[in-house]
Formats: C-alpha cells, structure tokens, sequence
C-alpha cells in the first residue's frame, strides 16, 4: 500500500496539487492505453490459436496493472483535494485493496514466470510434461488468490483516517499505529519483495548459468534461440520491476530508523512512489523494444493488410 498508513513516521503533504497528480495522471493514460494493446493483441492472437505457458503470464501481468490503473483517477482526485476523499469509505476499501493487490499479485506472477522460464531452461524434457496453458492458469488462479490473501491485513485495515480540519483521507487505520507499523512495513517488504525477489534472482542465476555452460546439438539450436528470446523478456520485465519497487522498499525500512524524516526524505519517497506507480504502465514497452513479432502484430492490429496472416509470437528479436 502506497498510500497514508496510520503510525508512519513520514506525515502525507499534499501541497505539490500539480505536480504529482500531472505525473500520476501521465502513468494512468499511458498504463491503460498500454495494457489494453497488450490484452487486445494477445486476444486477437488467442483467436487463431491457444496462450503459450508464458504468454498466459504476460496476459495476466497486464491485467493486474489494467484494474489498479482503472482505479487511479480516485487517487488522483485525492491528491488534488489537498488528501481529503469524497468517495466513502467502502470505495476507499476497494482503491486501497486493489492498490496492495496490485503490488502482491505483480510480485507472485512475476515468481511464477521465473519458475516457468527455470522449468523450460534447466529441465526442458521432464517439464514438458505439466508445462501447459492448463496448467499454468490453474497456477495463476492459484497465485491471484495467494495475493487476496496476503493482502487481508489491508482489506481488514482500509478505510478513512479523519484529519484535523474536520476532513477525511483514505489509507490504511492500525490498531496501535506505533507498534504495528513496524510489522506492517516488514510484513509487506518481505512478502511483496524481498522472498519473491529473492527466488527470482537465484532462477534466473541458475538460467544464465545453464545457458552458458550447456552445449547444445545444431538441430536444437532454434528452439534454444526462442528460449533465449522469452527469457530475455522475463528478465527484463523482471529487472523492471526492481528498479521501480527497491526505492519504495529501502525507504520504508529506512523511515523505521528516523526520528523525523527530513524534506529531502519526503520528496525522495515521493518519487519512490511515483516510481512504483510507473512500473504499472511499462511492461507494455518492455514488449514493443524487446519482441519483434509483438511490433508485428501491434502494426497489424493497427493497419492490417488484406491476406495477412500475423505472425506468431515468439517474444524475441
């Protein structure tokens, strides 16, 4: 949860009512515009024929950061009403939740793919035994629920924190703020970071280290090639990832340790959240640079040639 959290040492200001939502509003229109491609083309590509393993996981990315997106415009309101929300507190709930979801649910999916793409490297033979599109929504099934699951401390939580002008903002209400925000800050950094990130590093560790020493005959070499293509994108959707969420994460294990946080602190943890927010809308860039085919068929699904057939899909250049 990226938003007001009763205890936290660092108090919300919402004097920048130009700024942050100006930036927040460019992560918003570029988000949906961008996942919503995703999520058209890979339909429009299902049409012909079924999701791989990977693209299921693609798919599913897309749509998470789609339905936090769609819920952003109340933030933004938010942020220019000088923090105070008009919308109720069951609203205030389902934002909030679907802002902690968005982060977990990101986090386990992107797990799952790491292990995908580990299964498909390391153990290519007997994993192709489960590693089908069945399977694998069964799997991401399995982790949207794990993510509702985690986050029940935010739906338990969520509602209005009353400020001192008689007004109401919209965050996270702890039973005793001074000692459960330290539980709640290490709760959220090491189920929605630090363990997933850390499973992430040692498949994608045990990939490179596989692709570098394996030796692979002429007539498997093309299939390998593809294999390096997708797990070329997972890293860097995963790499992505990192560098949009460690800010969040440092600063908030960091603020435990302050007795005050100074305005150099606060503007950087501004950033930091802004940064966590543009995660959500750069996936889709990830695709475009990295996937040739994916330009393909984007270029397609914008001006079709007649008796085109699209190519398939292979998520490399």
């Amino acid at each position: 949860m990226r938003g007001p959290v009763s205890g936290s040492k660092i108090t919300p200001s919402y004097s920048s009512v130009i700024l942050m939502p100006t930036v927040y509003g460019a992560i918003c229109l570029l988000g949906i515009a961008g996942n919503t491609t995703v999520l058209v083309t890979m339909v429009k590509k299902s049409s012909s024929r079924w999701l791989s393993v990977h693209e299921i996981f693609i798919v599913n990315l897309s749509l998470v950061d789609l339905l936090f997106l769609l819920g952003m415009p109340f933030l933004i309101h938010q942020l220019t009403g000088h923090g105070a929300w008009h919308f109720g507190e069951t609203l205030c709930t389902l934002i909030t939740g679907m802002d902690a979801n968005s982060q977990f649910t990101s986090t386990y999916i992107l797990t799952g793919m790491s292990i995908d793409r580990y299964l498909a490297t390391v153990h290519p033979v007997s994993s192709s035994r489960f590693r089908k599109p069945a399977l694998a929504s069964c799997v991401v099934a399995s982790l949207w629920l794990l993510s509702l699951a985690s986050v029940s401390p935010i739906w338990l939580y969520a509602g209005l924190i009353p400020f001192p002008d008689g007004t109401n903002g919209c965050g996270i209400r702890l039973p005793n703020p001074e000692r459960d925000i330290y539980w709640f800050i290490l709760y959220q950094f090491f189920l929605a970071f630090a363990l997933p990130f850390l499973v992430i590093t040692l498949a994608y560790a045990r990939i490179l280290q596989r692709m570098s020493s394996c030796v692979v005959p002429s007539v498997q070499r093309s299939v390998r090639l593809r294999a390096k293509k997708v797990t070329r994108v997972a890293v860097a959707v995963c790499l992505v990832f990192f560098v949009c969420w460690a800010p969040y994460h440092v600063l908030q294990l960091a603020q435990l340790a302050l007795s005050q946080p100074t305005p150099l602190f606060y503007y950087a943890y501004n950033a930091a959240i802004s940064l966590g927010y543009a995660n959500s809308c750069l996936n889709p860039f990830v695709y475009i640079l990295l996937c040739t085919t994916f330009r393909q068929r984007l270029l397609l699904l914008v001006q079709p040639a007649p008796g085109t057939t699209p190519p398939e899909m292979d998520y490399g250049s």
